[in-house]
């Protein structure tokens, strides 16, 4: 029975607990002490599908050899991110910028069978074979981003904001107690859930074509990103950003929308009005001071965008 159970279990799980010098029990790890704190857990439900659920903070990196890796299988990468609370050391400004997302990837963006286990790690990990989610759709039914994901023959990658019905699917992995005779059960159909929902998302972008990226367009992706949002008291512009990537205005701003599936502009706009209402409802700032301090210059227009956005006016916002 005990080979049976290890075969549900991740290997890089179990490499990771002999790195650490300690066991696991029930698929779940507990950092020890002198290593660090939290746990990491994960499931192997078929040869098709995996799980690891990560929340743990440690001394130092590991480097494991991850001896389930098969070049020969094209795999689907979900990694989600900002899902559990935060520490109280994090600022509120930081926690609005941070929002729920996944980022969904083929396997041709990292092949390295090498994993670095980082000092400070809070995710969750699905990986699915691309062939057998194919299986499950029709090809003349899907998109463009869902053909490009299911052939996974092409470095793709994608961020989705983690929207609530998402989130409550996450929540239900993190907090359910399960009676051990239906763990894998439950997690697996959660894991399925968790991906059915979020190609549908993907499936809503209009890209009609997408290109192959490499490890340097997506860094650069992410360093505009975090530029932009740094500071959002400041529109970004696009000339400025784009010699800041070191790379034509015409394909940052068309990187970036196959990326998050949104234009630059529109994308900054979406994370003001977030800190907008966080400051109306938490920092408890009045209409002009939010306005103001997000570098509206217009009120009406500050309230006009608001509205847009969030679905009501500030000042009705902050009376909720």
């Amino acid at each position: 029975m005990q080979t049976g159970k290890q075969q549900t279990i991740p290997k890089v799980l179990t490499e990771l607990a002999r790195s650490l010098h300690t066991r696991l029990k029930n698929r779940r790890l507990e950092i020890p002490q002198k290593f660090g704190k939290g746990y990491c857990s994960g499931f192997v439900f078929n040869e098709q599908i995996r799980m690891l659920i990560c929340n743990y903070e440690l001394y130092h990196d590991l480097a494991i050899k991850n001896a389930e890796v098969d070049p020969s299988k094209k795999t689907i990468f979900f990694k989600f991110q900002n899902i559990f609370p935060k520490s109280p050391a994090v600022s509120r400004e930081k926690q609005s910028i941070e929002a729920p997302s996944v980022l969904i990837a083929t396997s041709r963006i990292n092949t390295d069978d090498i994993i670095s286990i980082h000092s400070n790690t809070s995710v969750i990990n699905i990986e699915v074979d691309a062939d057998y989610l194919r299986r499950l759709f029709q090809p003349s039914e899907t998109g463009a981003i869902l053909e490009g994901l299911l052939s996974a023959t092409h470095p793709l990658l994608f961020e989705q904001i983690i929207y609530p019905s998402i989130q409550k699917i996450v929540d239900e992995i993190l907090t359910e107690q399960v009676n051990d005779n239906f763990e894998l059960f439950f997690f697996r159909i959660k894991a399925e859930e968790l991906i059915c929902r979020l190609l549908m998302e993907l499936d809503k972008r209009d890209e009609k074509h997408l290109y192959a990226l490499n490890k340097k367009d997506i860094e650069v992706a992410y360093k505009v990103k975090e530029r932009m949002l740094n500071d959002l008291a400041s529109p970004p512009v696009i000339d400025e950003l784009a010699a800041y990537a070191n790379m034509s205005p015409t394909k940052l701003k068309r990187m970036f929308k196959q990326i998050f599936g949104d234009s630059i502009f529109s994308y900054y706009q979406g994370f003001r009005m977030k800190e907008a209402a966080r400051l109306l409802k938490e920092e408890k700032l009045s209409v002009s001071e939010t306005g103001y301090k997000l570098g509206f210059t217009n009120l009406s227009h500050f309230s006009r965008v608001f509205n847009e956005c969030i679905g009501m006016k500030p000042k009705q916002y902050s009376r909720t």
